[in-house]
């Protein structure tokens, strides 16, 4: 029970606090490419961890690729945020488009979510893609694979709210705007911590 509790939040920590000492750097791709072997330090060495690592998406129909926390996975289309065994199930798969939201490209508000769970110990269950979701920054990228294109985005800002306050999804906008949501604390239900982007013109 223990290790199944912390495994994922150690894990992912771990590898950001380390990523970081090393100055590793995540490049996103359409399609998978070969890096050659670069230079790196005695660290990066000794843990045969490469400083340069390319990130292809998980399903070029509709995924999300976060470089900076490295993640990476599938989004679940037109999930209903107010049923709960629904958005479960999709969460298992990736992360959630919630329904009645923008698709990307079409100039509206995209809401995407990854719940953790009422128990800490289903957090590698359920929210290991978003588990480092508040390191972000602004100007930080994030891209969405839809339909084999992709889109980038930029981070404009980031808030701490009340699970009641839903007004962040049903927001209005007329231009292309992220949301990305997950519980805060990961692992409860507490609040609710959003992410917020905006496409960048191309």
């Amino acid at each position: 029970m223990i290790a199944k509790t912390f495994y994922i939040p150690v894990k992912e920590e771990s590898r950001y606090f380390i990523d970081g000492l090393l100055h590793k750097q995540y490049y996103v791709a359409n399609v998978k490419l070969s890096v050659p072997n670069q230079p790196s330090g005695l660290l990066a060495k000794a843990l045969q961890i490469k400083p340069i690592e390319i990130i292809t998406p998980e399903d070029p129909s509709f995924s999300i690729v976060i470089p900076k926390i490295a993640a990476n996975a599938k989004i679940i289309s037109n999930v209903n945020p107010a049923i709960e065994n629904e958005y479960l199930d999709a969460l298992k798969e990736g992360v959630a488009q919630a329904a009645g939201t923008a698709y990307p490209g079409e100039g509206g508000h995209i809401f995407l979510f990854a719940h953790s769970t009422d128990y800490f110990w289903n957090v590698s269950t359920y929210n290991a893609v978003f588990f480092l979701l508040s390191k972000l920054m602004n100007n930080d990228e994030i891209n969405i694979f839809y339909k084999n294109q992709r889109y980038l985005y930029k981070v404009i800002g980031k808030t701490v709210v009340d699970p009641s306050q839903v007004v962040y999804l049903t927001r209005k906008t007329n231009k292309e705007f992220l949301t990305l949501q997950t519980c805060w604390p990961p692992g409860t239900t507490l609040k609710r911590l959003l992410v917020f982007a905006k496409r960048v013109a191309e």
